[in-house]
């Protein structure tokens, strides 16, 4: 399943990117990268409604160099088939910051310090507005 992919984003520390989706109604789950490119991502946020053996649990994972890193997983699960969601992703120095649909805040630890994040992509998800604030 091919996905949007965003390049030269340029989010700075402190500032945010909005991203409104629609979930379809088959979802099995859906991923959210975010970071310098395909190969180094500060964020792969992966909310699985019933995939790989977990239900209704957000993956969150890091990987650098093509290498992943230790997931961490969420049992706040704020998300529906068949609906709309917006999620803010926050680039602190220290941790990324998603505010998920219900105001639930998930502090991911930034274990690839950059200047700028530079790449999104999505897959899973249909895109319907991004802003960065």
């Amino acid at each position: 399943m091919a996905g949007v992919v965003l390049n030269n984003l340029n989010l700075k520390q402190g500032h945010c990117v909005a991203l409104k989706g629609f979930i379809p109604k088959d979802a099995k789950g859906f991923i959210i990268n975010i970071g310098q490119n395909s190969s180094n991502i500060l964020l792969h946020f992966n909310p699985r409604f019933d995939l790989h053996g977990d239900q209704r649990t957000i993956v969150c994972n890091s990987k650098e160099a093509d290498t992943w890193g230790a997931e961490l997983r969420e049992t706040a699960f704020p998300f529906q088939q068949g609906e709309e969601a917006t999620i803010c992703f926050e680039y602190q120095a220290d941790a990324l910051n998603v505010k998920l649909p219900q105001g639930q805040i998930i502090a991911f630890p930034n274990r690839l310090p950059m200047d700028t994040i530079s790449f999104l992509s999505l897959d899973g998800i249909e895109l319907k507005s991004l802003s960065l604030e």
